[in-house]
Parts: structure tokens; C-alpha cells; sequence
């Protein structure tokens, strides 16, 4: 499992094309040429990118739902609708299609930050509402979250 640390801003090109940090590169070197996987986040107006192993994890607890069920084929519908194979170029960039930067409102100044074993990737303003959106309820939030007496392993 991937665990990744770092907020960094970067510049998108017209394609659509971000260098990765150098920093995420380090971290993500054991990782780099199985590919990765980028889609639309489901809370936030921002794009995911996921190391190829950590997407397939996810895709075999995903794979467990009873597809005989609306419900659980309606979420896996959305869950992976816009999902794009990527690879890390030559130059160590990647390319974000159309569609998910026109999603994520991605203009040419970008926030890339880790939550956990994901990178998200954000337009620098959106990012920046969302942390000041968040920034008052936050100490509620954590103690809700993480706030309780007994251990997290029991």
C-alpha cells in the first residue's frame, strides 16, 4: 500500500499535461510503471489519481457487490464513469483528457494533494475554497472522525 504525503502547486499546459512533483515521483518510484488510474472524485469537484495497484484493489471489493442489485450497478456506473488508464511520460508528466479537467474546472494553476494512497488533483482556486469551506467545522469534524476512546486496531 501506498502512503503518500505532500500538498504541491504545479501549472497544467494547454493539453492538459502536469509535471508530477519530484517529490510524489520519489514516493511513487516502487509504483511508477504499473500505471495509474485517474477519475472523478465523489464528494469533491477535483480529479483522483490512483497508483494501478491501489485502483485494483479497489476494483476487487467493488467486484464482491451483487451486480443482480439496481442499486450496486447504478454506483459502480458512476463510481467508474470517466475512469482513464494514464502512464507517467518520459518527462514525467501526465496527461489529463478533456473531459476530467473540464469536470474538475482545472485551468492552468493546480493543487496536487495526497489523501492517503491517492493523489487528488484540483484547480488551485477550487482547492483553496474547499479548504476555507472546511477550515471552521474542522475541529468538530476531527474530534467526530477520529475522537473516539477506543483503539482503532481492536
Amino acid at each position: 500500500m501506498v502512503n503518500l504525503i505532500g500538498t504541491y502547486e504545479c501549472k497544467a499546459d494547454a493539453k492538459g499535461r502536469l509535471m508530477l512533483p519530484s517529490a510524489f515521483k520519489k514516493q511513487l518510484d516502487s509504483v511508477l510503471s504499473d500505471g495509474f488510474v485517474l477519475k472523478r472524485s465523489v464528494f469533491q469537484p477535483c480529479v483522483e489519481l490512483y497508483p494501478k495497484k491501489e485502483w485494483d484493489v479497489l476494483m476487487q471489493k467493488l467486484n464482491k457487490l451483487n451486480r443482480f442489485k439496481k442499486k450496486n450497478n447504478d454506483f459502480i456506473r458512476r463510481f467508474t464513469a470517466g475512469v482513464k488508464e494514464i502512464e507517467v511520460d518520459a518527462t514525467g508528466r501526465i496527461l489529463i483528457p478533456k473531459d476530467l479537467v473540464a469536470f474538475a474546472g482545472i485551468k492552468k494553476e493546480l493543487v496536487l494533494s495526497s489523501a492517503i494512497n491517492i493523489i487528488e488533483i484540483w484547480d488551485k482556486t477550487r482547492y483553496e475554497k474547499a479548504i476555507d469551506e472546511t477550515a471552521d467545522d474542522f475541529a468538530d469534524l476531527a474530534e467526530e472522525v477520529m475522537g473516539f476512546d477506543e483503539e482503532i486496531d481492536g
